[in-house]
């Protein structure tokens, strides 16, 4: 009776490691390791660091077995390492003074510290699995775009605790939009920014906000995009603001900013609406670096770019007088996104302005000349107010 009882907790043993490998994928080697080594820590421990133990896991034939090896004494001076001749000879019918014996064990007499031992190894060793699982599955999202579920809203810190499959991952204050609102249920599109694997748990980044998410949502709703016809070059953006996208098309029948637009504006639309009705300047990238800038600077109309200084790529730009509010936007907006864009430096002057400055140049050019021309004039008459020699001296001298 009491055999066919321990058969079956040896069995329980190996039904819950197919369970486990059943609902959360952790393979049952892998198990068996951690198993053998919490068995083994545990043994160790509870027999004074003997550490001679034979340990057998065989799922397929379940079979578990655990022996530690003892010297046989006439008298016991350290349990761990040594068995009297009596209780030897219950497990091994040769044994005698001297020899060593393999001792079955009993997983139920290790003790309390030796269970809490395996227990936390074998718990530390399902963690692991999970967090190896977890870093894995987001890692295999990394930078791309997934639909979360909001599950519940923190008060006091203003973060969302979204599901994303079977895992909770938060989305701090600072990743959302300034003007969203969420309601736990609500489906959102979140952008996987990072994921970092630690000690702990792996630390996934997820963002509304990131530059990335945009340039994700034109991937799912411009077919031209996500087949690589259409390449967007560079994203800049100003969550829950606007936003600025450069496009360039491989094939020249195909016009990049038009397959972005879409028919009747309907895919770049579905794009503004999930992202709360932020504009969208989109713009079609050029080699030619001086119309890349001005068209970066759209809706604003560019008269001339003039290139500074290659390289710390500084330009300046000139515009109409009317177009310089525009051009440079609400507190700076505009030229910022532009900027960030194409990657130069942009000084945008009206076109007043250049000419209020080119004369003055003019103006101090005109004086330097001048000047020159004064001290040129001032020396000669000074040469010429310099009394001749008198050809009489010479004659009085003779």
């Amino acid at each position: 009776m009491a055999k066919s009882k321990a058969k079956k907790e040896e069995e329980s043993i190996f039904d819950a490691l197919a369970l486990l490998e059943k609902e959360m994928n952790i393979p049952s080697d892998y198990m068996i390791e951690k198993i053998t080594n919490a068995i083994r820590i545990a043994l160790k421990k509870s027999n004074n660091g003997n550490d001679d133990i034979q340990i057998r896991i065989e799922p397929e034939n379940k079979v578990f077995s655990v022996f530690i090896r003892k010297t046989v004494v006439e008298k016991v001076n350290d349990s761990g390492r040594e068995v009297l001749l009596d209780v030897a000879l219950k497990h091994d019918p040769l044994a005698e003074i001297g020899s060593v014996v393999a001792l079955k064990q009993d997983p139920k007499q290790f003790g309390r510290i030796a269970a809490q031992t395996a227990k936390h190894i074998i718990h530390q060793g399902i963690r692991d699995v999970e967090k190896g699982q977890v870093a894995e599955e987001f890692q295999s999202r990394h930078q791309e775009l997934v639909t979360a579920t909001v599950d519940r809203i923190m008060p006091d810190t203003g973060d969302v605790v979204v599901k994303i499959g079977d895992h909770d991952v938060i989305l701090t204050k600072n990743e959302q939009v300034g003007n969203e609102h969420f309601e736990v249920g609500d489906l959102i599109k979140v952008y996987v920014v990072d994921v970092k694997v630690g000690d702990r748990e792996p630390r996934t980044t997820i963002s509304r906000t990131h530059p990335g998410m945009v340039k994700r949502l034109f991937e799912t709703e411009v077919p031209e995009i996500f087949d690589g016809t259409v390449v967007i070059k560079s994203v800049s953006r100003e969550a829950g603001s606007r936003t600025k996208i450069a496009v360039w098309s491989n094939d020249e029948n195909v016009d990049p900013v038009g397959a972005c637009i879409g028919p009747r504006g309907s895919r770049v639309t579905k794009i503004v609406d999930e992202l709360g009705g932020e504009k969208i300047d989109i713009i079609k990238y050029s080699e030619d670096l001086s119309e890349y800038i001005a068209k970066a600077l759209s809706p604003a109309d560019v008269t001339n770019v003039e290139i500074i200084d290659e390289s710390t790529r500084s330009c300046r730009v000139t515009v109409p007088a009317s177009q310089l509010s525009l051009a440079i936007g609400n507190k700076g907006q505009n030229a910022r996104l532009a900027a960030r864009l194409t990657g130069w430096k942009i000084d945008i002057r009206s076109e007043e302005e250049m000419n209020a400055e080119a004369e003055k140049n003019a103006e101090d050019e005109f004086e330097e000349d001048d000047s020159e021309l004064f001290t040129d004039e001032g020396e000669a008459e000074t040469v010429a107010e310099e009394p001749a020699a008198d050809p009489s001296d010479d004659e009085t001298e003779e």
